[in-house]
């Protein structure tokens, strides 16, 4: 038996994957909920009910999804990973996420994660190991909380910041980068009549710029990716990829936002598999 799973309990989302080898069979991206524990349940439910639906489309009239019994080791990662209750042993964020990236995009040298409340710029080896990081979690700022409520002030969803920076004619600029203070600077801008393309296309600015300074104290090496939901806002890519002047490589193998689980599956892969990886 070669099944094994990778948890991830974030402050703002949770997310399991379940690997059979290192293929994926399933995955999961969930809200979090108050308790880590229910957190990880409900993204393991949900990741099993993904790998279910899937082997019934590969095999309609033998459907058989994987259980949680037939899963052989499992890992944990994120601020909720001592509160997993099936867990086999945890790792830390920063472990997890540099080897999700290198799960992802096999060439990538430097990882930028932007996550709910905190920020990380990982250097990885030649080996794919964890060479240096830096991280950034005493801030909203600089992470997905920041976007979440700048959009909540915009009144649109956070996956439309991304495109909105697209359709700007004139981006406004932010005078600070701290989310309370930003948050004021937006809704004068609001008032004031400014176009919702020209504010949202400033936030993403913003928050590129206080990104590629973190990203910049651990000097970025080519290849560049991004890990985390904002991975998906093209706005900040774009910018980011300006700032740093390197290309960010865009992950097309999985979802950016399930690297830390993915991470955590390889993992298990490889305890299952006699080598022990990094010590992180």
């Amino acid at each position: 038996m070669s099944i094994v799973a990778g948890c991830d309990v974030g402050s703002l989302t949770s997310k399991a994957v379940i690997m059979n080898g290192q293929k994926i069979i399933g995955s999961a991206i969930i809200r979090s909920k108050a308790r880590p524990e229910e957190s990880a349940m409900a993204a393991m439910d949900e990741a099993l009910g993904s790998a279910a639906k899937a082997a019934a489309m590969d095999k309609p009239l033998a459907a058989a999804g994987t259980t949680l019994n037939q899963i052989a080791y499992s890992v944990g990662t994120g601020y909720g990973r001592d509160k997993i209750p099936f867990i086999n042993e945890t790792r830390s964020e920063i472990a997890c996420h540099g080897k999700g990236a290198r799960w992802m995009v096999p060439t990538v040298r430097t990882v930028i994660d932007i996550g709910g409340q905190d920020c990380k710029a990982i250097k990885l080896n030649d080996a794919g190991e964890v060479e240096n990081f830096i991280t950034n979690d005493k801030c909203a700022s600089g992470t997905g909380r920041f976007l979440e409520v700048m959009a909540d002030v915009l009144n649109v969803g956070i996956h439309e910041l991304g495109e909105m920076s697209a359709r700007a004619r004139s981006p406004i600029m932010l005078a600070s980068t701290c989310t309370v203070w930003a948050q004021a600077d937006v809704i004068k801008y609001l008032n004031s009549g400014y176009l919702l393309e020209d504010i949202g296309a400033g936030i993403n600015s913003a928050m590129a710029k206080r990104v590629a300074i973190l990203a910049n104290t651990i000097k970025v090496e080519k290849e560049i990716c991004m890990t985390g939901g904002v991975a998906k806002n093209s706005g900040v890519v774009a910018t980011l990829e300006k700032i740093l002047g390197h290309r960010i490589r865009k992950i097309r193998r999985a979802d950016p936002q399930l690297a830390g689980a993915i991470g955590a599956a390889v993992f298990a892969f490889e305890k299952l598999n006699g080598q022990q990886g990094e010590k992180i």
